[in-house]
């Protein structure tokens, strides 16, 4: 400011209002990035800024907004005020995320959610998630089945059924469902309806081991891929041969996760590999598996060999089974003639230092030239003197790697 003649006026040089002029997709990004009640807050900042929040696309409920509500509003009021927002939104709402715990589930109506869902279905949704906690299922309405452009879907603890006229979700792109129930129990048949699905991780289904290999193998476009073998149809894995057939099925896999936790092999076949090469895999993960048992161990073995360009393997240990089983694989083993690996990243947990632990360890560090770290966190349960043992085998292993690391985490 400048005085001129008794009298201030504004200087040329004056700094321009930059947040009260910023343009519409840039304040849309800065509000998107913000928990949902404090963009909604923003609308004090300036007269232009008092309505900005409605050009918001994405709705996030999650638990930090539940707990801010708890402080201001009181919980009675957590319903009326999503059925609020919705409305107030000028544009498309592109997703929607509710996260549903114990105190959340007592003052939502049912009929509320499926007035928000019936809502979504004609805006254009495209990434939309229900996380329920504890407690019954939520039940979620047959308008959900109509929401033809979602891209996105994840689904926690709840249960739905397709009505007889759905044809799929044409452009969905990733899918998660966990502790879901299907009531016409045609699970597999809803994959197949999913033509250019990328990503699929699903968890405890209900009815569990619902899903054919043949319906699953459908899904050529796969990258990503995490499953519970439990929840497979009980013929359809029974060695890991079965587990190299099912994943041969598709090429274009960047990242497998399998969990084993309740299964078992029936057969101890783990001669067979993959036939396909599968050149963009770069990750995978194995939970819950008994490294004990010799079957389960040849299997690991068997998969870390059969993929060329494998980067990251994060192994989960579990220890289920009371009588170990012999494998295929032997443990006097020349690592010169196995071939090499492209490892970078190793995790392992709740290992114990078991001999088969260690081999795969010894296999490892033996066959990844470009190895940078092995990080191991023991299971809880190991005494000081078996864990100093433990270390000291792995300090006397052999790495072909010269800057590979061996971290052990105690805590």
């Amino acid at each position: 400011m400048e005085r001129i003649h008794g009298t201030l006026k504004a200087s040329k040089f004056a700094p321009e209002d930059v947040i009260s002029n910023m343009p519409n997709d840039v304040v849309t990004h800065i509000l998107e990035r913000l928990p949902l009640q404090d963009a909604v807050r923003t609308g004090i900042l300036s007269r232009n800024w008092r309505f900005k929040w409605t050009m918001l696309s994405q709705l996030i409920f999650d638990d930090n907004f539940f707990e801010y509500l708890l402080e201001t509003e009181g919980e009675n009021n957590y319903g009326s005020i999503i059925s609020s927002l919705i409305p107030h939104l000028k544009g498309v709402i592109t997703k929607f995320v509710l996260y549903i715990e114990q105190r959340t589930y007592r003052i939502l109506d049912d009929e509320d959610i499926n007035h928000w869902i019936l809502l979504l279905s004609k805006n254009g949704i495209k990434d939309l998630t229900f996380c329920k906690e504890n407690g019954p299922r939520l039940k979620l309405p047959k308008h959900l089945f109509s929401c033809l452009e979602l891209q996105h879907l994840k689904l926690v603890s709840c249960c739905f059924d397709p009505p007889a006229s759905f044809n799929g979700f044409p452009n969905l792109l990733s899918l998660e469902l966990r502790s879901v129930q299907f009531d016409s129990g045609k699970f597999g048949e809803f994959f197949t309806q999913c033509p250019v699905l990328e990503t699929l991780n699903f968890g405890f289904t209900f009815p569990a081991g619902n899903v054919k290999q043949t319906e699953i193998s459908k899904l050529a476009n796969l990258k990503i891929l995490s499953l519970l073998l439990f929840s497979l149809e009980n013929t359809m894995i029974t060695s890991s041969s079965s587990i190299f057939e099912l994943v041969g099925s598709f090429p274009k896999l960047e990242e497998l996760h399998l969990d084993f936790i309740k299964f078992k092999f029936t057969e101890g076949d783990a001669e067979k590999r993959f036939h396909t090469t599968f050149p963009c895999f770069k990750t995978l993960k194995l939970s819950r598996i008994d490294l004990c048992n010799g079957i389960m161990l040849s299997c690991a073995f068997e998969m870390i060999r059969s993929f060329p360009n494998l980067e990251t393997l994060e192994i989960t240990a579990s220890y289920w089974d009371d009588s170990p089983t012999p494998g295929n694989c032997s443990l006097e083993v020349d690592f010169n003639t196995v071939g090499l690996l492209q490892l970078r990243d190793v995790v392992f947990t709740y290992l114990k230092g078991s001999e088969n632990e260690v081999f795969l360890i010894k296999y490892l560090l033996a066959c990844s030239p470009f190895l940078k770290k092995i990080v191991i966190h023991p299971h809880s349960c190991l005494a000081s003197d078996e864990k100093l043992m433990f270390a000291m085998k792995l300090l006397k292993l052999h790495r072909a790697s010269p800057v590979a690391e061996i971290d052990l985490c105690w805590f």
